[in-house]
């Protein structure tokens, strides 16, 4: 059918078959150096993981990686589905939107900058430089991070 009978026909412009000019976002160097070297480090320490975490099915939020024992969200920035976002606002706000939802749902999110300088975000996530996460999990292993502590007591009595 050509172009001229299915627009008499359905009232409809046809569909474009030019091809997307933009391309898709690609991971930058940085990011992926900063997930290697991450994802080394948990095996390292031994901690159980899963990469490209969906926390909740209905949206397409992922973050880079899920510490199953610590119910840590971790995501390196700059990755390739955030698509460099261009300074909207908008897409600020509904990635933000992701961070509550998550802390809602009782996990911890943390992001690691892969960025040697970035914008601390105050109401955000811990944010932790890149080169400094084998120390944070580290640190991790030897304390519990979401729970009380146990040395101390919940009635304040010692």
């Amino acid at each position: 059918m050509d172009e001229k009978d299915y627009s008499c026909k359905t009232k409809k412009r046809p569909p474009k078959t030019k091809p997307r000019t933009k391309p898709l976002p690609k991971a930058k160097e940085k990011y992926l150096e900063a997930e290697e070297n991450f994802e080394h480090t948990l095996d390292v320490f031994e901690i159980k993981y899963e990469k490209k975490f969906q926390f909740k099915s209905t949206k397409h939020w992922h973050f880079d990686f899920h510490l199953i024992e610590y119910r840590i969200l971790v995501e390196i920035s700059g990755g390739p589905w955030s698509g460099g976002r261009g300074g909207k606002l908008k897409n600020k706000a509904w990635s933000l939107d992701r961070y509550d939802d998550a802390k809602e749902m009782g996990f911890t999110v943390v992001r690691l900058e892969s960025a040697p300088s970035f914008k601390d975000i105050e109401s955000g996530p811990l944010q932790i430089k890149a080169h400094l996460a084998s120390q944070w999990m580290k640190n991790l292993k030897r304390q519990v991070f979401n729970g009380t502590d146990q040395t101390i007591s919940t009635d304040g009595s010692n």
